[in-house]
């Protein structure tokens, strides 16, 4: 073993609890890494609003994964990313994984920052998830037999597994050449799809029937929910940016780090309605 391949032995995970970040972390143990779990209520705590919790969780890993707790464009996320990139140089962790979003581009400090660090970094830039159908927000709606969000009816999307991103963040974090240094990879799913199709492939796998319906006014939507004002305009701007189809292409990253196709949404949803998401 080379002390390259040394190096990639103890990963840290921050928002190991998340969306991706148990993926990660899943993955990174699978591929036989040590694994540093870190939440702000985990065994290794960690919290990006708390600096002194970074170095504990730090210290002695050989690379991390990054990904912000609320969204990578928001205002104080370039701080933030950066500050804790400089500390992780400092403490010997260089080789560093941002997951960033497709196409927004209020979260470009925050690559800038991870870029200005001093690390082995690399810029996972992704699509919306599949997974945003099975958790989080939107997921009670899916459950039920109609889903109302801002995306137009005729946008498509190219929805990606968060396992795949899982996967390629692991790839890159122990590949011993450091050969994804200082790329940005554009993953996406293997095609593109309205929110109604990926709608419709989950009620195919479910056996039910459920509608989708575009929101002409989602700021509306959402101060009707009690969402903060001041949320409610980050996400109005976010989404007008984001659902305008500047991300109705597919590219090939995933099956070039990973050397096969990314999991396509029927795939996705066949697994999820098999292990009761939708119940």
């Amino acid at each position: 073993m080379t002390q390259t391949e040394r190096n990639t032995g103890t990963v840290l995970v921050t928002g190991a609890t998340g969306r991706t970040g148990r993926r990660v972390a899943d993955a990174a143990r699978a591929a036989g890494l040590s694994v540093r779990a870190a939440s702000r209520s985990g065994a290794v705590r960690f919290d990006w609003e708390e600096p002194g919790t970074w170095d504990e969780a730090l210290r002695g890993a050989d690379g991390a994964y990054l990904a912000f707790p609320t969204d990578i464009g928001a205002p104080d996320a370039a701080d933030l990313v950066g500050a804790l990139a400089r500390r992780a140089v400092e403490l010997g962790v260089r080789r560093l994984v941002l997951l960033s979003a497709r196409g927004e581009e209020q979260a470009l400090p925050a690559e800038e920052a991870l870029r200005g660090s001093g690390a082995q970094w690399t810029v996972l830039r992704c699509a919306w998830f599949q997974q945003n159908f099975s958790e989080g927000p939107l997921a009670d709606q899916v459950r039920g037999g109609e889903l109302a969000f801002a995306a137009p009816e005729a946008l498509r999307e190219p929805f990606i597994d968060a396992t795949d991103i899982a996967e390629v963040a692991v790839a890159v974090l122990r590949e011993p050449s450091g050969r994804y240094a200082g790329e940005v990879l554009d993953l996406t799913g293997p095609a593109l799809l309205t929110w109604g199709e990926a709608l419709a492939a989950v009620a195919a796998a479910t056996g039910t029937e459920k509608r989708y319906v575009p929101l002409p006014d989602y700021g509306a939507t959402l101060r009707g929910f009690g969402v903060p004002e001041e949320e409610v305009a980050f996400l109005v701007e976010l989404f007008a940016t984001l659902l305008d189809g500047r991300n109705a292409s597919v590219t090939g990253d995933v099956r070039r780090v990973l050397g096969r196709e990314p999991r396509t949404f029927a795939e996705f949803a066949e697994r999820e309605a098999a292990a009761g998401a939708w119940k």
